[in-house]
């Protein structure tokens, strides 16, 4: 169905990788879109994602089948332009803190539902990926040959081109936004604290970490489990990795710019807020976790961070993705997830499809709002 011939505007609050790519395939089908964002386009959690495109260890299968069509979104991306700089898959390697019997279980799940998955050795790594210094491996480790990586940021200003040449119009430093509904209880517009009030026929609330709080006043309830997490960004190296590395103290993936972005979990007690959604660091705790990062590398390079960014990792309370519409409100559709950058195209293709259809989509079935209430 298109709207080309009926055209019905639709509000896509959220300028991360998810609500611009459900506002670029919407204007795909002929709909009539404004991208209403908070502050910057790209300033909140995909700024700052590690951006691991994987389906890698133990999830809901359902929830496994919607990554593995998200990475397939990516390969076909890839196809189509291999020599994009910031979109690569060279792979993931993985490896567990408990003497191999959490990578030994890891990779026998992943083998049990053909999840391209090899164990590899100290002694052998090098024939699967260069670089890796392997004194610092496990005794084994996984090797996930169709894994892959993408900057975000990039992704976003890539897409934005499309969206302006479609028509699609963008209200940046918007404030926060509220949901408008009219007597009936249906959707019919938003109101933001700076650019005033849109009238919409249709919004989808995709701003990340705030979108519970953001349907919250339609009387529905999105648990929240979100972490306050960072990303650092360091200066370039000589010989960056081509692999995403997954390891006990540090989380590492190659960047544009012969750069590397890393992150982790173990430093977040050092995280403190100092108010309005601002959060730091002492350098020090940034400094050892790049020292982490360094000992996975050969000839262990001197990392040195060219910035860093905290904020709230988007996770809804039950880790898994909550998507499409609102039972309680018709004419207003949600994305919330961890996993927004393997999602990020197949979600927003799907939405996009719900949206104009009417029709649910069937891959979204287990992952409505309503699944919360029902509890």
């Amino acid at each position: 169905m298109s709207l080309k011939n009926n055209q019905k505007p639709v509000v896509v609050i959220g300028g991360g990788a998810i609500g611009v790519s459900s506002a670029v395939h919407l204007l795909r089908q002929g709909a009539q879109v404004t991208l209403v964002t908070e502050a910057a386009l790209g300033s909140g959690a995909s700024g700052r994602s590690l951006s691991w495109l994987n389906s890698a260890g133990e999830r809901a299968r359902e929830y496994h089948a919607l990554r593995m069509a998200g990475i397939d979104r990516y390969r076909t991306l890839f196809a189509h332009h291999p020599d994009l700089p910031w979109l690569r898959f060279d792979g993931g390697l993985y490896w567990a803190a408990d003497d191999d019997r959490g990578t030994q279980a890891r990779h026998a799940y992943e083998k049990a539902h053909g999840y391209d998955s090899a164990l590899v050795s100290p002694e052998n790594i090098d024939a699967f990926t260069q670089n890796i210094a392997p004194q610092v491996m496990a005794n084994s480790a996984i090797y996930n040959a169709g894994e892959g990586w993408v900057s975000l940021p990039h992704l976003i200003g890539w897409l934005m081109e499309e969206f302006h040449q479609r028509g699609g119009q963008l209200i940046e430093h918007a404030g926060k936004a509220t949901v408008k509904t009219d007597a009936s209880g249906r959707v019919c517009g938003i109101s933001t604290t700076r650019a005033g009030e849109l009238s919409a026929d249709k919004v989808l609330v995709a701003c990340g970490p705030q979108t519970p709080e953001v349907v919250a006043p339609l009387g529905v309830t999105i648990p929240d489990g979100s972490p306050v997490s960072m990303l650092v960004t360091t200066e370039p190296v000589d010989k960056p990795i081509e692999v995403v590395m997954n390891t006990p103290r540090a989380a590492v993936r190659p960047n544009p710019g012969n750069t590397l972005a890393v992150d982790h979990d173990w430093y977040e007690e050092h995280i403190s807020a100092v108010g309005d959604g601002e959060y730091r660091i002492p350098e020090p705790v940034v400094q050892e976790l790049l020292d982490e990062a360094s000992k996975l590398i050969a000839g262990k390079p001197a990392l040195r961070a060219s910035g860093w960014k905290i904020g709230l990792k988007p996770i809804p309370g039950d880790g898994n993705p909550v998507f499409g519409e609102l039972e309680k409100v018709p004419g207003c559709f949600v994305a919330f997830t961890h996993s927004g950058a393997t999602l990020a195209l197949i979600a927003g293709e799907l939405l996009a499809e719900e949206m104009i259809s009417g029709e649910p989509h069937p891959m979204f079935a287990t992952f409505r709002a309503e699944r919360f209430s029902q509890a």
